[in-house]
């Protein structure tokens, strides 16, 4: 029998640095508020931690534009602090991986300040997307693409004698210009990178946007433009899933496979792919290529029996069907919150809401593979869905003027204790405002009322994940479908064990008679009641 790989069924838990807990009364998160909140973490149960982005950056994207890969921004720490942290994970066995960011970097970072001062066609500016312009003197953008943001991917730099010069290429923001992956450079310092932090001991890495990087070498114009402008989403096939991408990741895993090999260890690489199809999907988890990738259909479900079962076979089918597992995710920090989501219209969600998402964290649990939970689903937040206009941040909201998908909602730190804001998330005498105001209601989903109360979202989560440890059916396998009734989902794991979804409002008889060995809300024996999920092991 193979040995165990850790990654193909660990629950990780997101950390968004910057909203998680503030250790030193600025108002904004850190490495250490990170290594406090390690003991909370290890309680209830996860087997590791993404962290995002804490390296040295302008902050135009929240540290998704990097202005040096191999160092800690000092609003987050500093290196030392960094070792710190991972050294207390080590000893508490918790995994910790990094985002990586391959695709673009910040208009600060060094490269990108050598190739302004450079001339056109010089090596500095081939390390990115620079090309001239269309039209009367170049005055038009080099194609016709839009930027995921908002707006185009272009913007004219002015050259070093003063006069118009050429263009850039930015996918996300102008602060965000792309890298060009066709220079081996760029492909050569992401090693030196990739060597920094796993030479400093991390257990791997999330990738940002790594379905992209390679773009057509001709950069034509894009054959749907009004498609792209309308949508976040990578549907721009002449900037995304270019098939050079994969030998990126063929190389990067035999990095990783270079430091397992002298220790043992194991390190992960998971995507962020965003790409049309769960087929498409798969091809970045073959076997020489990255570990995981997300699987983001689940996420973007309606709540229906149906819409589920489809993405859970198409994913058990195309991507386990690789040797991979699914990594299934129900939010992130780009997403409205599961409570949100399954409860609107209502405002902030409702109880139908969380109801709901307690039902999707105790289905997703239950599936073969990986998990990842945001940061507090396990409190079961809603999203923050009325701050104001002056105190949002996103790049989305400020390229577009729109509140229309932008992110900040579920950004909002953490409550932890307390009443009122900071709710614990910040200290001291002096203590700043959390950098995105917390609403009153907060209060009632604080940490340190979610550990008291038995019955919150908090508990659901630790129970289920203590299940899925002690259970040998849960984690990694198959699952089997089972005949229910229209609105109920039912399956099987192993020898026995059984989890069924009511996505109805009604009472529905339950598919294993007894009590539950859990449930997302009260489940009286022999019965499943609407917008709930159970588990039982089935003894007939």
């Amino acid at each position: 029998m193979n040995r165990h790989h850790w990654w193909r069924d660990a629950v990780i838990y997101q950390v968004y640095v910057r909203s998680f807990l503030d250790s030193t009364g600025d108002g904004i998160g850190d490495l250490a508020g990170v290594r406090a909140g390690l003991p909370y973490l290890k309680k209830l149960g996860v087997d590791g931690i993404w962290l995002s982005p804490f390296y040295p950056s302008p902050q135009h994207d929240h540290g998704y534009d990097v202005a040096d890969y191999r160092d800690v921004d000092p609003v987050f720490g500093d290196l030392a602090e960094f070792d710190r942290l991972a050294a207390a994970a080590r000893r508490l066995g918790v995994k910790v991986l990094l985002d990586i960011v391959p695709n673009h970097c910040s208009s600060e970072h060094p490269w990108f300040r050598d190739a302004l001062a450079a001339a056109p066609g010089s090596p500095e500016r081939a390390r990115f997307h620079f090309a001239d312009g269309r039209g009367p003197d170049g005055a038009e953008p080099p194609n016709n693409w839009h930027a995921m943001f908002g707006g185009p991917a272009w913007t004219r730099v002015t050259e070093p004698d003063g006069s118009p010069g050429q263009w850039y290429l930015h996918m996300f923001t102008p602060e965000q210009p792309d890298w060009n992956w066709r220079d081996p450079e760029v492909a050569a310092d992401f090693d030196r990178t990739l060597r920094f932090w796993l030479d400093r001991g991390v257990d791997g890495f999330r990738i940002d946007v790594a379905a992209g990087l390679f773009k057509h070498p001709a950069l034509p114009d894009s054959p749907d433009p009004e498609a792209d402008a309308r949508t976040r989403d990578s549907v721009n096939p002449l900037a995304w899933n270019q098939p050079e991408v994969h030998d990126v990741w063929r190389h990067w895993r035999a990095v990783c496979e270079e430091y397992t090999a002298r220790d043992g260890r194991e390190r992960l690489m998971v995507g962020e792919v965003s790409v049309p199809t769960a087929r498409e999907h798969a091809r970045y988890v073959r076997a020489d290529e990255l570990h995981q990738a997300f699987f983001f259909d689940l996420l973007g479900a309606p709540w229906d029996d149906d819409a589920f079962r489809k993405v859970i076979t198409e994913a058990m089918q195309d991507i386990a069907g690789t040797g991979s597992t699914v990594t299934w995710v129900l939010n992130n920090h780009d997403q409205v919150r599961t409570v949100t989501r399954y409860g609107e219209p209502a405002p902030e969600g409702s109880g139908l809401g969380a109801a709901r998402a307690r039902a999707a964290a105790l289905l997703m649990l239950a599936l073969p593979g990986a998990a990842y939970i945001y940061q507090g689903e396990e409190l079961g937040l809603p999203e923050v869905v009325d701050l104001p206009d002056d105190v949002l941040t996103d790049p989305i909201f400020r390229r577009t003027g729109s509140r229309a998908r932008i992110r900040d909602g579920c950004r909002v730190p953490l409550p932890w204790s307390g009443q009122a804001s900071p709710f614990g998330f910040t200290s001291g005498a002096e203590s700043a405002k959390p950098w995105l105001p917390q609403p009153e209601y907060f209060a009632e989903y604080a940490t340190h009322r979610a550990l008291a109360d038995t019955r919150s979202s908090w508990h659901l989560y630790r129970d289920g994940l203590q299940l899925r440890s002690a259970l040998p059916q849960l984690g990694e396998g198959t699952l089997r479908w089972l005949d229910t009734q229209p609105g109920v989902l039912a399956f099987s794991r192993g020898d026995g064990l059984v989890c069924a979804v009511n996505f109805t409002a009604a009472p529905v008889p339950a598919p294993v008679p007894g009590t539950p060995l859990l449930a997302s809300g009260p489940c009286p024996p022999g019965v499943l009641p609407g917008s709930t999920a159970a588990w039982w092991i089935d003894g007939s």
